[in-house]
């Protein structure tokens, strides 16, 4: 049980620890200064959230995320949203691919074979169905999460930062809705196609509480230490380089790598939304699925990494606001009538 639980919670900070979190962009677009309640409001909606579509999902017994969303939106806005959701997964999956580009850009190597790395890497992973995506997260997370903790704890350390220094002003709560929206769409294209293989609600509850608290102590001292450096944000495209710049080359090339698999995980996650959703009107096997999608996504990445972080994100967190409020509302909506566990 503990162990399915720990299997369920790294896919879901797989899911959501990607280009733009793990490189700082995301959070400080969204957080930044008075940001502390804001976190701590997402770190219980987002746990909220994660209950909500996994318990739904154990319900329905689902491999793909129609009928999450289905029981989630209501049968009238299914249509709208399950277009929305192969386009966000589409989009955010663009924009990990870029990101791997971008992350090859910062060693001088060129965009391209950045991209072609992770296109390539990307479809081997599917040639073991889902199953080689969440053994990869099991071993790959636990090192992204303890090496991304340890410079930030080092950087805060060496600094002589106060983390709750910034905590007097609070007037920036509101973030927390748009900035849990913005994660929701692609949890429930990603859980919703693992709901027939969860077995206990135990294990809903280990995954869900387990990812909120671990991404929501991240958040707040990624957030933190950001908050030292605002005025040489503006110099870097990825924000954690600026913290980087601080140390040894060998500690860049090793959080770099660590950066690169956090994009790797969530394009996989991506990728896993769209070919299990593909799969449910084409049965043609996963890997080709993947393959023929990341083909047609490869040319969007010439928009650029942080174009597509500051112009798609805040939108989507904005569209997702109804989802979010369904699945908060949860227990006051949901028909009496549905089959419970």
């Amino acid at each position: 049980m503990l162990r399915a639980g720990l299997k369920w919670m790294f896919l879901i900070i797989g899911t959501t620890i990607g280009a733009g979190y793990a490189s700082g962009q995301e959070l400080w677009q969204f957080f930044g200064y008075e940001s502390g309640l804001a976190i701590l409001l997402f770190t219980v909606f987002f746990s909220v959230s994660c209950y909500v579509i996994m318990r739904v999902s154990y319900q329905q017994a689902s491999n793909d995320y129609l009928p999450v969303l289905r029981v989630i939106v209501g049968d009238r806005l299914t249509k709208v949203y399950d277009i929305m959701i192969f386009l966000y997964l589409s989009t955010t999956t663009v924009v990990m691919i870029a990101g791997s580009g971008a992350t090859g850009q910062a060693f001088n190597l060129s965009f391209w074979w950045g991209v072609l790395v992770i296109t390539v890497s990307l479809i081997v992973l599917f040639l073991k169905d889902i199953s080689g995506l969440l053994t990869m997260n099991q071993v790959v997370l636990p090192l992204l999460l303890g090496g991304l903790l340890f410079i930030l704890i080092l950087f805060t350390r060496d600094q002589g930062l106060n983390m709750l220094s910034h905590l007097h002003e609070q007037r920036n709560w509101t973030a927390a809705f748009p900035f849990t929206a913005l994660n929701i769409l692609p949890l429930i294209a990603v859980l919703g196609a693992i709901g027939n293989k969860v077995k206990t609600k135990q294990e809903i509850y280990i995954a869900a509480t387990g990812s909120g608290l671990i991404l929501g102590v991240l958040s707040f001292i990624y957030n933190s230490s950001l908050i030292q450096i605002a005025d040489e944000l503006l110099l870097y495209e990825i924000p954690l380089f600026a913290i980087l710049r601080h140390y040894p080359f060998e500690i860049l090339i090793f959080m770099s790598i660590l950066l690169w698999f956090a994009i790797f995980t969530t394009a996989a996650s991506g990728i896993m939304g769209i070919v299990t959703r593909l799969q449910s009107i084409w049965n043609a096997p996963i890997w080709l699925l993947a393959a023929l999608s990341i083909a047609a996504m490869v040319p969007l990445t010439t928009l650029g990494f942080s174009t597509l972080i500051n112009y798609i994100y805040p939108v989507y967190g904005i569209l997702n606001l109804y989802v979010l409020t369904r699945l908060l509302l949860y227990p006051l909506w949901r028909n009496p009538g549905h089959k419970q566990s």
